[in-house]
């Protein structure tokens, strides 16, 4: 019997773990014989996930939003859930209801963001490529790179960025990063439910496709002591004010700068381990803003300075940031 998947659908269920301090995202599979485009409501057994004790381990996943498949094709779907409580209250590690909260209040803002996810290919206890035991050449040929002697994994990269585009994900782009087997794709600009939503899938995507090579891709803000950039998640933002008038971006700094230490708080772990002062970073204790520093905390892009309006980008965010805390974050600093 010679059976495909393209033959039927799937839908693959995908939510966000309680393990601290850093969530994992989890999935599983369900057969699907009515309307692949409305997956019903699902559980999980939330004592396997840090999300219930064994005593009363149900957990609920509710469906939030469904993509096409890019890996088994057809009619299968990837759909995201958030997770509740049995009995219909969003659980305490559901912190795509943070968000919600804050964007439905603050909808007026008409916020936007875009994320810089950067992330490092793995293969065993060194990065894909690295020799055995010992370190390439300084960084200095990696970024934007080209050739064998200086990018590693791009085939998994490519594929990646494909699967997004089949999946309807907003993904902008890719490049190689400054450290060797570093990498970065960018989704958005969309509001924050629809980047955070977008980037936990392609993550996703990233895990899965990375997995079919052996290889893992992983968020460690610093995943290499000593002379190499960490990895972090730039926050673009945006509000209607802001993308009218280069004034509204500097108020926003200002906001952002009173609120440092509640942003650091949810900016993802071992943030001292990435924002040093070195390597394009600023020191996690201290506050900086500028006009094209790649070393500041918040930086405004040279070309919105010369048009006068546009956005800015927090640099702060670690590669393993939980985007929907960071963006409610945002839009209760900026807008509250």
């Amino acid at each position: 019997m010679n059976v495909t998947q393209s033959e039927y659908a799937f839908a693959e269920y995908v939510w966000i773990d309680g393990q601290k301090p850093t969530a994992k995202l989890r999935s599983k599979t369900k057969v699907l014989t009515a309307d692949p485009h409305s997956p019903p409501v699902w559980g999980f057994d939330g004592s396997s996930t840090q999300q219930a004790e064994g005593s009363d381990s149900d957990c609920v996943l509710q469906p939030v939003k469904v993509y096409p498949d890019p890996i088994r094709g057809g009619e299968s779907r990837l759909v995201l859930c958030e997770v509740f409580d049995p009995d219909g209250s969003p659980h305490p590690t559901n912190t795509r209801a943070l968000l919600r909260k804050q964007q439905e209040a603050h909808a007026k803002e008409m916020c936007l963001f875009g994320i810089e996810q950067e992330y490092t290919l793995f293969e065993g206890h060194h990065p894909l490529g690295w020799p055995d035991g010992g370190f390439p050449a300084p960084q200095g040929n990696y970024y934007c790179g080209i050739g064998a002697d200086e990018v590693f994994g791009r085939e998994i990269v490519e594929k990646h960025m494909l699967a997004c585009l089949e999946a309807g994900i907003g993904i902008g782009g890719i490049n190689a990063e400054v450290m060797p087997s570093q990498w970065e794709f960018q989704v958005g600009p969309a509001d924050g439910l629809n980047v955070a939503d977008d980037l936990w899938m392609a993550r996703w995507l990233l895990y899965r496709i990375a997995e079919d090579y052996g290889v893992n891709a992983k968020l460690h803000p610093k995943p290499i002591a000593g002379d190499w950039n960490g990895a972090g998640a730039h926050i673009n933002f945006s509000t209607g004010a802001m993308r009218e008038s280069l004034d509204a971006c500097w108020a926003g700094i200002q906001k952002l700068e009173a609120k440092t230490a509640e942003h650091i708080a949810v900016y993802g772990e071992l943030i001292e381990m990435r924002l040093t002062g070195l390597h394009e970073t600023c020191d996690y204790r201290t506050f900086r803003a500028g006009v094209s520093d790649r070393g500041a905390s918040v930086r405004i892009p040279w070309h919105v300075a010369k048009a006068g309006k546009g956005y800015i980008e927090d640099r702060r965010p670690n590669a393993n940031v939980d985007p929907y805390r960071a963006c409610a974050r945002m839009i209760e600093t900026v807008c509250g």
